[in-house]
């Protein structure tokens, strides 16, 4: 059997065998030093948050052109104090290992966390970081000297406790500065938890039917290091929402950053951004906010791509099993169907329930593949469902052209398809040798790091955007490449897959084409460049100044 990758109709311009597909994960994990233990804080009283966590980011902290590691932890419940657990931040070493700085950084901190955000809201060069918790978030400002100070309060986004999930950085209001969305679950305290049980005989989590919803937020930058709630008056409140993930996507291809939230047994919401500060929310006019025979399905992590180099984002929303995940491709008009059911992903995750998910090129033949994590939220399933497992494989999707995928997970090496209770994930070429390396997280559980190795000689063009009328990181910009009969985009976005964050570089796999003919930058502040004959490599794209080869 061969596997063919092509693009819309054109010839494919190399085979690959099925015995080989071009590359392969190594478990580098330990080797790397990366030591970590998820803390949900459970002792037998089955609180509803210790299900749902935690996430995990690639994101270059100290700007030295290598991509850290964070990890974000839980911690023990009131009263029930048995060790102390903070998120881990992990200084790339530049040869292949992390440094735990979590403590030299300043963020030896104790919260509930859930999801991280990474973004450079002030403009200084430095990625800053938002955590998402149950109860109070944290803000953290990047001081740019290698440590991280708590400005919550300071930047005005004290006093907003809730059971906060994924967030993302944004700018919105296209004004240079990065805006800050956050998701909200349901309302809940130790208080007013609910217990149920799948087979009356054993205490479970209850699902989110058992409580009331609650709105995301959104948060204006000033461009004074404070932040203004404009979840009103943007028209983004929804008291009924109950949120666990985010992407951010130009729907409608007006230059604007529009924003898609996967809610956990409520329809899903699409918010199109007016242009003018607000935003209309058209979730079921664009096909987007139940399954297809109408049912709101239990949205957990989310993605938006290109996958199929139509021009046209394309979206990615786990869901629990029996559900299916959502594969919802744009029909024209504003409309999306789900194409799940007519492809392979919809048998291979029938039985799963999706957690983290993205796209990315795995083997750099210019086609987006589709990773997605899985695991269960109670331990007990297996004892009222023989077909449904606690831990379970995660998914490797291959594209292979024409709208078809097949999962390699268990080909690909490093022990990758073992079953876990997978959370979070992200990816990042940590180690800077062109091709994208994987991050997941798990529930009550370790993290792992994933190494991919090309082995077909693929090759890839990286390029770093930093804007200058645009917000610093460039989030929201996309970048087009024309490769010979290859040809997609790539938007850099914060937040997306599952409380989770990857990296902002943009990567496009060439296969083993010698250039790219033409890649085109479309920045949020709408200056369009154009650059010519790029060859492989990483690259630093700075707005209004041009492109430089870095490394």
């Amino acid at each position: 059997m061969t596997r063919r990758t092509f693009i819309a109709g054109a010839a494919a311009p190399w085979v690959v065998s099925g015995a080989d597909l071009g590359f392969r994960f190594t478990d580098v994990t330990r080797a790397a030093g990366i030591a970590f233990s998820h803390n949900s804080g459970a002792f037998g009283k089955k609180y509803l948050p210790e299900t749902l966590g935690p996430g995990c980011a690639f994101f270059d902290y100290d700007a030295d052109g290598w991509q850290d590691i964070l990890l974000v932890n839980g911690q023990d419940w009131p009263g029930q104090r048995r060790t102390r657990s903070t998120l881990r931040l992990y200084r790339n070493n530049r040869d292949g290992t992390f440094t735990d700085v979590t403590r030299k950084a300043g963020l030896d901190v104790e919260m509930y966390g859930m999801g991280v955000a990474a973004g450079d809201f002030d403009n200084d060069g430095f990625p800053d970081l938002f955590i998402s918790c149950v109860g109070q978030s944290r803000l953290f400002r990047n001081r740019g000297n290698g440590t991280f100070e708590d400005i919550t309060v300071r930047a005005g986004l004290g006093d907003r406790t809730g059971f906060s999930s994924s967030a993302l950085w944004v700018d919105y209001d296209r004004d240079g500065l990065l805006d800050l969305f956050v998701c909200n679950y349901v309302k809940w305290s130790p208080e007013t938890d609910i217990q149920c049980s799948l087979d009356g005989k054993h205490p479970s989590y209850c699902t989110p039917e058992a409580y009331r919803g609650s709105t995301c937020w959104l948060f204006r930058n000033r461009g004074d290091g404070t932040f203004e709630d404009v979840t009103a008056k943007s028209g983004i409140f929804d008291s009924s929402s109950k949120s666990l993930g985010v992407t951010m996507f130009d729907y409608d291809l007006d230059g604007w950053c529009d924003l898609f939230v996967a809610n956990d047994t409520q329809p899903n919401k699409l918010y199109r951004n007016r242009g003018d500060g607000s935003f209309e929310e058209i979730g079921v006019r664009a096909g987007l906010a139940f399954s297809e025979d109408g049912k709101a399905r239990a949205g957990m992590g989310v993605d938006a791509a290109d996958y199929d180099n139509s021009g046209i984002p394309s979206l990615a929303i786990t869901n629990f099993h029996d559900e299916m995940l959502g594969l919802y491709h744009s029909i024209g008009g504003g409309r999306y169907v789900d194409w799940a059911a007519r492809t392979e992903v919809g048998r291979l995750t029938r039985r799963t329930l999706g957690f983290g998910c993205f796209f990315f090129d795995a083997d750099l033949d210019g086609l987006l593949d589709l990773l997605v994590v899985n695991g269960h939220i109670d331990e007990g399933v297996s004892r009222v469902r023989r077909d449904v497992s606690y831990a379970q494989a995660p998914l490797l999707l291959m594209n292979e052209g024409g709208g078809d995928f097949r999962d390699v997970a268990a080909e690909v090496g490093g022990g990758f398809a073992t079953p876990k209770v997978g959370r979070g994930a992200a990816f990042g070429d940590f180690d800077n040798d062109g091709d994208l390396d994987v991050l997941i997280t798990t529930n009550q559980g370790p993290a792992y790091l994933y190494r991919n190795d090309q082995t077909a000689g693929h090759r890839s063009i990286r390029i770093r955007l930093v804007g200058t009328q645009s917000n610093r990181d460039g989030i929201g910009a996309t970048v087009q490449f024309t490769a010979g009969d290859s040809q997609g985009s790539r938007m850099v976005r914060s937040g997306s897959s599952y409380l989770s964050q990857s990296e902002l570089p943009a990567t496009f796999g060439l296969g083993r084409r010698e250039k790219a003919d033409r890649v085109v930058v479309r920045w949020p502040s709408g200056r369009v460049e154009e650059f010519t004959n790029v060859r492989p490599g990483r690259y630093r794209c700075t707005e209004s100044t041009g492109i430089e080869r870095e490394g």
